[in-house]
C-alpha cells in the first residue's frame, strides 16, 4: 500500500514539474517580448506636421498605452505592438476627432531610432509613407 501511494506522489511530481517546465519558456518568451517593446516608450514627432505619439507603457502581450497629439489629445482605439521576426511593428488606429478609421501601420528602424511606414487618411481614402523621431527632451 506505502508503494502504491509513493507511485503515485512521485507521478504527481512529475506531472506537476514537467507542466511548469512547459510553460516557463512562454513566459520567459513574453517577458523577453515585453522587454524588447519597451524601445517604444517615449515622445515620436512627425516632422512633416508635428504630430506626436506618446507611448506611457506597454503591457507584455505588446498593448500599448498611447496618446495621439494633432495638436489636441486623442486617444487610439487600438495601440498595439508585434515581432513580425526580427521587425518589431506597431499597429495604430484613430476613430476620435474626424480620423474615424484612419491607421498607422509603423516598423521600428534601431538604425535611426525611427517608426517608419504609413498612415491611412480614411476619410480622404489615401494612403501616405511617414516616418516618426524619437522626441529629444
Amino acid at each position: 500500500m506505502n508503494a502504491i501511494l509513493l507511485l503515485c506522489a512521485l507521478a504527481l511530481s512529475l506531472a506537476t514539474l514537467t507542466e511548469a517546465s512547459a510553460q516557463a519558456p512562454s513566459t520567459s518568451r513574453q517577458a523577453a517580448a515585453a522587454q524588447a517593446f519597451e524601445v517604444l516608450q517615449g515622445s515620436w514627432v512627425r516632422p512633416d506636421g508635428g504630430y506626436t505619439i506618446a507611448v506611457k507603457g506597454v503591457a507584455p502581450d505588446g498593448r500599448l498605452d498611447a496618446l495621439y497629439f494633432n495638436p489636441t489629445q486623442l486617444p487610439f482605439a487600438r495601440a498595439q505592438a508585434s515581432r513580425d521576426g526580427a521587425t518589431m511593428r506597431v499597429f495604430l488606429e484613430l476613430t476620435a476627432g474626424g480620423y474615424s478609421g484612419s491607421t498607422y501601420e509603423l516598423a521600428y528602424d534601431p538604425a535611426s531610432d525611427r517608426l517608419k511606414g504609413t498612415y491611412f487618411q480614411a476619410v480622404m481614402k489615401q494612403k501616405f509613407d511617414v516616418y516618426f523621431e524619437r522626441k529629444k527632451l
